[in-house]
């Protein structure tokens, strides 16, 4: 089959997804190494790293704007290169003053790629489901692989060298896409970019039903991907009362599952609709916290904790038919200021989800914590069923 352009332009901003977030999941595997150098707390490098999060999150309704006013392909190369050299400002940090304001430049710079690479394959495809679900894929490789690769690199060359693997890798991605991909022209060259800043027209577009309706169920997909994201592999050897390798093999299990499953699941919307699609990665979502609860409070095999932990990673695809949602109630002109805001919007509430299910798991405990994300993933559930049963059409 003839390998076409707009497969060319998916696989390398799938690519660039890829580097951007090996860069920003290569720091946690050697945080103690930093700790130790610096001489600081856990939750003074913790706080970097929420800077980091932050900054990722707030840059996406700006890269939709700068999208329009210079094209995407431009402000992806910018995010990929501001990766690759914001990767190698924070192995040379020469104090944790400079480690901090160099993860938050990464984080924005990171930022800058996502929303305006999903409008950029947005134009190329028919079956954006499709497209959304491969280009979404690429974090949970980066998650897979990016991980182990840093701890290995951090226990042998240190953790400024396991930290340059960011630039290794965006440097050759941002070579590619530079040759590859064809100059995109600007929607709104010409616009002031504090017009696209006003807040009556981001109120109107936010509070129009259909993009309220899909914004609130992200929000609960993003606050469950968060808390499952920071705490999974922790919940697996505390309350499953797993050695440490086992634990990390589910967790690496639950990466692979999300991974694979978010093409699927964007296909699926494509054929059937999108609420069908997201209607089972809700349902996966509700059986299995429900079930990680379940076996880690009945004393369950290893087995039924890794069948509990695939349905969880089937469950945060919700991404692909949520995300194709947006792009079908936003208009062609407004794809890449409007995606990213309610990108943004959704992101920063949901980043909530280490907090809440952190707190409470010191709180109550770890069965309580899980329990509450899929009571959140439930109430997806009946948000889709309900629009689907009264007819809302939203």
């Amino acid at each position: 089959m003839r390998w076409r352009y707009a497969d060319t332009a998916l696989t390398l901003c799938t690519l660039a997804f890829f580097a951007t977030m090996v860069a920003r999941l290569a720091i946690s595997p050697v945080v103690p190494l930093i700790t130790a150098d610096f001489g600081v707390t856990n939750g003074t490098v913790g706080l970097a790293l929420s800077g980091m999060w932050a900054a990722y999150a707030l840059a996406q309704f700006p890269s939709g704007v700068l999208g329009d006013r210079l094209g995407e392909r431009t402000v992806i190369l910018i995010a990929v290169g501001a990766t690759a050299v914001a990767s190698v400002l924070l192995a040379a940090s020469p104090s944790v003053v400079a480690f901090f304001a160099f993860a938050v430049v990464l984080g924005g710079g990171a930022g800058l790629h996502y929303s305006v690479a999903t409008t950029f394959l947005a134009r190329q495809f028919d079956d954006i489901g499709r497209a959304i679900g491969f280009h979404v894929a690429g974090g949970p490789l980066a998650g897979l692989i990016a991980p182990p690769v840093a701890a290995l690199i951090g226990a042998r060359y240190g953790w400024r060298v396991a930290l340059l693997s960011g630039a290794v890798v965006a440097v050759p991605v941002f070579l590619l896409f530079a040759w590859r991909i064809r100059p995109t022209p600007a929607a709104r060259p010409d616009q002031p970019v504090r017009e696209r800043f006003a807040i009556d027209p981001l109120v109107e577009l936010l509070s129009r039903p259909a993009i309220a309706y899909t914004t609130a169920l992200a929000t609960m997909g993003a606050f469950s991907w968060q808390a499952t994201a920071s705490f999974l592999y922790t919940f697996l050897l505390v309350a499953g009362e797993l050695d440490p390798g086992t634990a990390g093999l589910l967790f690496s299990l639950y990466f692979v599952v999300h991974g694979l499953t978010q093409p699927l699941m964007g296909t699926l919307s494509d054929r059937l609709d999108r609420d069908s699609a997201a209607m089972v990665t809700m349902s996966a979502g509700v059986v299995g916290y429900g079930g990680l609860v379940l076996a880690t409070t009945v004393g369950a095999s290893t087995l039924a904790l890794a069948g509990a932990t695939t349905l969880v990673g089937l469950a945060m695809s919700w991404g692909a038919p949520v995300q194709s949602r947006f792009m079908d109630n936003l208009g062609a002109a407004e794809r890449g200021a409007g995606f990213g805001l309610v990108r943004t919007v959704y992101m920063v509430m949901g980043a909530t989800g280490s907090v809440v299910v952190g707190a409470l798991s010191d709180a109550a405990g770890w069965g309580v914590a899980f329990g509450l994300l899929a009571g959140v993933m439930a109430l997806g559930l009946t948000v889709l069923a309900a629009n689907r049963l009264l007819g809302a059409d939203l």
